[in-house]
């Protein structure tokens, strides 16, 4: 069974940063891994795709300020958040998209 695990979120003061790690654990490499997120009282919305080839794919307002990765070894993909605003306080999501497998989140807060 395949299983997704977020983990990094926390506190954070505007402009600060943060790293947010996905672990898949039970498959084999996936091919395509999402990040996700969801604030408070909206849709859960796409923000950022990364190929098994490595291939980054961003929404508009995070691009330029998020950065995906991963490492196919450990399976694992990162979402590395620069200049973080106040609007990017979400409960952030991944999915290994071969599975539609998704983790249960880890909170970001960004607050002064």
């Amino acid at each position: 069974q395949v299983q997704v695990e977020e983990s990094g979120g926390g506190l954070v003061q505007p402009g600060g940063s943060l790293k947010l790690s996905c672990t898949v654990s039970g498959s084999i490499s996936p091919s395509i891994m999402e990040w996700y997120r969801q604030a408070p009282g909206k849709q859960r919305e796409f923000i950022a795709q990364i190929t098994y080839g490595g291939k980054p794919t961003y929404e508009t307002a995070v691009e330029g300020r998020f950065t995906i990765s991963r490492d196919k070894g450990t399976n694992t993909a990162y979402l590395q958040m620069n200049n973080l605003k106040s609007a990017d306080t979400a409960v952030y999501y991944c999915k290994a998209v071969a599975w539609n497998s998704w983790g249960q989140g880890t909170q970001v807060t960004v607050s002064s």
